[in-house]
């Protein structure tokens, strides 16, 4: 049997330019250069960045060769709506998904990177989309 693991340390996202791409995920997901690790983000070194709560961290490499690998976030049901709402006020159009078990939203940084935002409360989002519909 394999040993515990205690959480996602970070995930590596490709970028083609480490400068834009933090202003894009600091616009959108509201992350913030980890200063901690700030003195890694020289040459080829990553750009750590992460959330206000300090659970979720990315690393951003500068390459010209971009990795597509979904990252996820999980949310609460309200939050769901709200990231809708927020996504759509940065311009970034969604439309949620019904997975059975679950709602998503997907979209793209602009280094065509894809994120999903997911909802475990199915039956709060299927009963809204039910009486919205």
């Amino acid at each position: 049997m394999a040993p515990n693991l205690m959480l996602i340390d970070h995930v590596h996202v490709s970028v083609k330019d480490r400068k834009l791409a933090e202003q894009w995920y600091k616009d959108v997901l509201g992350f913030e250069r980890v200063a901690e690790f700030d003195k890694w983000a020289t040459d080829k070194g990553p750009l750590t960045i992460g959330n206000a709560q300090g659970n979720i961290h990315l690393a951003l490499f500068e390459s010209e060769n971009i990795q597509n690998t979904v990252i996820a976030f999980s949310v609460t049901a309200e939050n769901f709506f709200a990231w809708i709402e927020h996504l759509n006020d940065k311009g970034i159009s969604v439309n949620p998904i019904d997975h059975d078990l679950s709602w998503s939203i997907y979209f793209r940084d602009p280094d065509g990177n894809p994120f999903e935002i997911t909802t475990y409360e199915y039956a709060a989002i299927h009963g809204y989309m039910e009486w919205d519909a």
